[in-house]
């Protein structure tokens, strides 16, 4: 059988006249091939950039052109901010012990965009036992927030015990919030909810309460006694009825 592609004067009659194809170029074809897969390995590099690391980024930096600098630079930002909150979100997920030594540093130095929560205690009160059990449990569920606890007199010289326990609230740098004494937490009665609420209303957390626990058992107070006072106010009327 003839190779259509052999270059004879029968194929080139042939081709004028449109049975056979025109004749291939080997080198036309072959640069068309390197075209292809130059093509398909940048698309391939394209596609995958969106899930690289910042240092993939980096160091595959050279394998995209021109038209991708502008996408690889939006994917670095956003890399970069995600890198940035992931360190923000899990710095913090336990309550740290400070002494006077590292206030400045823990407290004052914390950072941009940084709250603290600082608990001045002393071992052997009970709601200042409380209240770092429920900071513990607070702490895991708002890591992007700062707990420190202290015991008040390596804090704070001469520190009352009365004023305990003592909660400051510190953004970034400057104090937005603070609660001294007993009678501030409502006693050994404090509920984890509770604090967390106080605590959202410094801007300290960002709570998932859509409203004061406290008030939830306020509510139900005052509606039992509502319901007591018409109870015994129904039997007084029968009694009155009665005697009537």
């Amino acid at each position: 059988m003839q190779d259509p592609n052999e270059d004879t004067e029968w194929n080139d009659i042939l081709r004028k006249k449109g049975i056979l194809p025109p004749k291939e170029d080997p080198k036309k074809q072959e640069e068309e091939e390197e075209e292809e897969a130059l093509a398909l390995q940048q698309q391939s590099i394209v596609k995958t950039y969106e899930s690289m690391t910042l240092e993939e980024l980096e160091e595959n930096e050279d394998e995209f052109g021109e038209d991708d600098e502008a996408a690889m630079e939006m994917y670095r930002q956003k890399r970069l901010a995600e890198w940035k909150a992931s360190q923000l979100k899990t710095k913090f997920v336990e309550v740290g012990e400070i002494s006077a030594q590292d206030y400045v540093k823990e407290v004052n130095e914390a950072g941009e965009g940084i709250w603290v929560i600082l608990h001045l205690y002393k071992p052997g009160i009970p709601l200042c036992t409380l209240i770092n059990q429920h900071l513990s449990v607070l702490a895991r569920k708002f890591p992007e927030t700062k707990f420190l606890k202290s015991i008040s007199s390596t804090c704070i010289p001469n520190y009352p015990d009365h004023n305990l326990p003592t909660i400051f609230v510190y953004h970034e740098g400057d104090m937005k919030a603070q609660f001294i004494g007993p009678l501030v937490f409502g006693g050994m009665n404090l509920k984890v909810d509770e604090l967390e609420w106080r605590l959202s209303e410094s801007g300290a957390v960002k709570t998932d309460l859509e409203e004061n626990p406290k008030k939830q058992i306020q509510d139900k107070l005052m509606s039992s006694i509502k319901s007591s006072i018409q109870t015994r106010k129904d039997s007084d009327d029968s009694d009155y009825d009665d005697d009537d």
